[in-house]
């Protein structure tokens, strides 16, 4: 019957009944990719399954100490399993068998102490009444120190003082081994008290432990609703999620792609750009060196004509004016515009062509080919509308199959019954508390009893040495000896008598409980202490030759399974989960159940389904397209970039007009004062003129300056942008549709291996709620320790309590009952010096030269009137 109950209690421990609270909010929402299920709920174990004995502690450790010394052998672990094995039936009957025989020997071996000193023991308790009988009869006889005569010493006094202090000294020792004796009585009469206290807390932890199962186990069902919001959460944001995903893993590949194509925009607009300053520059330029090349002109005219003076022709004019006026004409020929940007072509033609061009914004394509991709996550949602909405109808399936599964199971009633269970078994104990009480009580009556019987022999002995002691007069002879004195005499010869009267008994007592004691000890407390009594109940095929572990074999029938009492002690001990300690998998495989692969094949079938059309993306529309191939044909390679970075590099004149006029003024000074010298100085002063008007406010002048600059990097600019135009233009072209082929119809296995990501993420979020499961179930719920409380505390009350006290209790009293000897040899010996003498000895006064008068003769005590 109870077999049946703790199998419907483990059951129970399992299978909790409740709802199962899908919608429930967890505590917190889990951060991503972890999930949080927060701490299983559970009460705490008041049990504390601990001894500590206090000072009374040292003589338990001396009562091992002398308890090694009797039995020093290990644990005889396989001759205990032989034995159990056997049943002891086949010693018993067969005995003569040498195996039993030698089993038989081995347990006289490992018995051989308790044996020798129960040996002893007997042999006192037989022999002390035995000779007690002789010591009476031998001093009715006058023998045995029962003559009262004393002879007379010279150290008589000495040994009177030596047998006192050694029987105060063996009466002190009997004290000390009577009080040790009175405080195991004692201990044990006081811990017996504390077993109510430790029934009742291990029975409050046996309920705390049915009452917070069913709580844990509906946590453990409830937190479902946590995986569940983090699946629905994941589902609702597919977009974001896996969307997002196919959108970064397309956008390594089409980005760079759309950025050229933007870049080519740019390049569209600084082209124009560049253009248009040309168009304004060479305006300028030609503006500004176009009134310099007249006015030089005008002055090369002039100084020609001035030349075409007779001065520089005659026969009568000088070789030196002629050579000089040569040397000014031919010099003439610097006296012109070195820049002539008017023979330039205009670019107006290329610049209407790129207007034309920017009047289309490819940028904006470029814009709507960028939205068009960051759309995914949305085409993504949009089409997996009715994926995600099976899935979640499937995550509510699961959960009712949950709640479903866990009612099959008659919990409730099972957890009742249990309960039944505890109740009836506490309330019995109850009834035994008033038998167990009388027990003790009857038991401390005995053991006062017989500590009393060593305290009467004690109390002779203290009460004789008292009034011995207290009595005694040097001066008086051993038959004048006073009443006190005498009276200290007669109870240590009364100590003697009670001591043979109740030694034997004592240590008849002393005896048993010793044998029962020191063997409870060594066979059972010991070596559960030391793990060793588990390794004999764990014996193979111990209980049944059939059963290699017997708790699996009469819990489960499969005896094959690893599951001892040591492995249940210690996993119980560590506060684990009873299914973990029990292996309770057995029974209730919850990792068939809850398993991974089974628990999420319909969701993991649904998710596959998923199908996403990408082929809707538009990187570049087709009016883009043309408008590359309308910028790749603006005519920019028609445009003679040398010419122009020819003119550009040159100066404003061909000579520099200050020292060409200085050159001619120092020429005209060479030549006759005259017509001709003056009109010479005068151009001179005229191309100072020019200059200073002219090309200095052109050099100095921003306008020109900026045109200038403009002019050469915007022509640069163009030449590096019509280098291969169309060749660049085509390979932008062929790059933006090779990125619109990849994504029409290059992104299934993307979308594969993306979708089996988020997938593979969606069932780890059902892995990690079942492996919290098995973890919980294994260490948090249904810790089992009130089950190795009640083991520690049978422990406790059977050895701490009970055996500790009993054995102690013997050895105070067996140690008493031992000294009774010395203290009866002692008390006779000592009696003969405060008992009053019927006879003494008396010395006659006689010569000395006889010697017969040496000896002394008794002789009655004198007679006194007052005695």
């Amino acid at each position: 019957m109870w077999k049946t109950g703790v199998l419907l209690l483990l059951l129970g421990v399992l299978l909790a009944s409740g709802e199962l609270h899908q919608e429930r909010e967890p505590r917190r929402l889990p951060p991503p990719g972890k999930l949080d299920f927060g701490y299983v709920p559970g009460g705490v174990y008041e049990t504390l399954a601990h001894y500590e004995p206090g000072p009374i502690g040292i003589l338990f450790q001396m009562l091992r100490a002398f308890l090694y010394v009797v039995q020093p052998s290990a644990f005889p672990q396989e001759l205990i399993v032989k034995l159990a094995k056997d049943r002891f039936g086949a010693i018993q009957t067969e005995y003569q068998k040498p195996e039993n025989i030698v089993l038989s020997l081995q347990a006289i071996y490992y018995e051989i102490g308790f044996l020798v000193c129960a040996a002893m023991g007997l042999l006192f308790a037989v022999l002390m009444p035995i000779v007690g009988l002789f010591f009476c009869m031998c001093r009715c006889c006058d023998n045995c120190g029962g003559e009262m005569h004393q002879r007379q010493k010279k150290n008589a006094d000495c040994q009177r003082g030596l047998l006192g202090t050694l029987l105060f000294s063996t009466s002190l020792v009997i004290t000390i081994g009577i009080l040790c004796a009175y405080a195991a009585n004692q201990n044990l009469s006081s811990q017996v008290k504390n077993i109510r206290r430790l029934v009742n807390s291990n029975i409050k932890d046996l309920h705390t432990f049915v009452n917070d199962t069913p709580m844990q186990i509906d946590y453990l069902i409830s937190q479902y609703a946590t995986a569940k919001k983090k699946v629905v959460y994941d589902l609702n944001n597919i977009g974001p999620i896996l969307g997002g995903r196919i959108h970064d893993q397309l956008d390594k590949e089409v980005h760079p792609v759309m950025d050229e194509v933007l870049n080519m925009a740019r390049v569209m607009q600084e082209t124009k750009e560049a253009l248009e300053n040309v168009s304004v520059s060479l305006e300028v330029l030609q503006e500004g060196t176009g009134k310099l090349n007249f006015n030089l002109s005008v002055v090369r005219t002039n100084i020609n004509r001035t030349l075409d003076n007779p001065g520089c022709h005659e026969e009568q004019s000088d070789v030196t004016t002629v050579q000089l006026c040569r040397n000014i004409s031919q010099s003439l020929s610097q006296l012109q515009i070195s820049a002539n940007f008017t023979r330039l072509p205009n670019v107006n033609s290329q610049l209407e062509n790129m207007r034309n061009v920017l009047r289309t914004d490819l940028s904006a394509f470029v814009q709507r080919g960028y939205a068009s991709l960051n759309n995914t996550p949305q085409m993504v949602f949009e089409q997996t509308g009715s994926v995600t909405e099976s899935v979640q109808n499937l995550l509510d399936s699961i959960g009712k199959n949950i709640s479903r599964f866990s009612k099959t199971f008659p919990v409730q009633t099972c957890l009742s019954n249990f309960t039944i269970f505890i109740n009836h078994a506490h309330a019995k104990v109850e009834d035994y508390y008033p038998e167990i009480d009388k027990m003790d009580f009857y038991r401390w009556i005995g053991c006062i009893a017989l500590c009393c019987m060593v305290v009467l022999v004690l109390a002779f002995n203290y009460l004789g040495l008292l009034c011995g002691t207290l009595g005694y007069d040097k001066h008086a002879s051993p038959t004048t000896r006073g009443c006190i004195s005498n009276t200290g005499g007669t109870m240590l010869m009364a100590g003697v008598g009670f001591s043979f009267i109740f030694s034997w008994v004592l240590m008849g007592v002393v005896t048993i409980i010793f044998l029962a004691g020191g063997n409870m000890e060594k066979l059972v407390c010991e070596p559960f202490y030391t793990k060793e009594l588990f390794k004999v109940v764990d014996t193979p095929y111990l209980v049944r030759p059939e059963w290699k572990n017997f708790i699996p074999g009469y819990m489960y029938g499969d005896s094959e399974l690893e599951l001892t009492a040591e492995s249940l002690y210690s996993t119980c001990k560590e506060n684990k989960g009873i299914y973990s300690a029990m292996r309770l998998d057995k029974v209730f495989n919850i990792s068939s159940f809850l398993n991974t692969t089974a628990f999420t094949a319909d969701v993991v079938g649904h998710l596959d389904s998923i199908k996403i059309d990408l082929s809707t993306i538009t990187l570049l529309e087709p009016e883009g397209k043309q408008n590359l191939l309308d910028f790749s044909e603006a005519g920019l390679s028609e445009i003679n970039y040398a010419d122009y970075l020819e003119e550009v590099n040159k100066g404003v004149t061909v000579v520099n007009l200050l020292s060409f006029a200085t050159v001619l003024e120092a020429q005209a000074d060479l030549m006759p004062r005259g017509p001709l010298q003056t009109a010479l100085k005068g151009h001179a002063s005229t191309l100072r003129q020019i200059h200073s008007q002219q090309i200095t406010p052109m050099e100095q002048a921003m306008k020109y300056g900026r045109a200038r600059s403009a002019l050469n990097q915007s022509m640069r600019f163009l030449e590096r942008t019509a280098s291969d135009l169309p060749n660049k233009v085509l390979a932008v072209l062929s790059a933006v549709n090779a990125a619109q082929l990849l994504i029409s119809q290059n992104t299934t296995h993307l979308i594969s291996q993306e979708t089996k990501k988020y997938t593979a993420m969606i069932v780890d979020y059902f892995r990690q709620y079942i492996e919290w499961v098995k973890t919980s179930l294994a260490l948090e719920v249904a810790p089992c320790k009130p089950f190795s409380n009640i083991v520690d505390t049978a422990d406790i009350i059977a050895c701490s309590f009970l055996v500790d006290s009993m054995n102690t209790f013997w050895m105070g009293l067996g140690c008493s009952t031992i000294f009774l000897l010395p203290s009866i040899i002692l008390a006779v010996k000592l009696a003969k010096y405060y008992r009053r003498m019927d006879t003494e000895d008396v010395y006659d006064d006689i010569p000395t030269y006889d010697t017969i008068s040496r000896f002394p003769r008794a002789s009655a005590p004198p007679r006194h009137i007052d005695w």
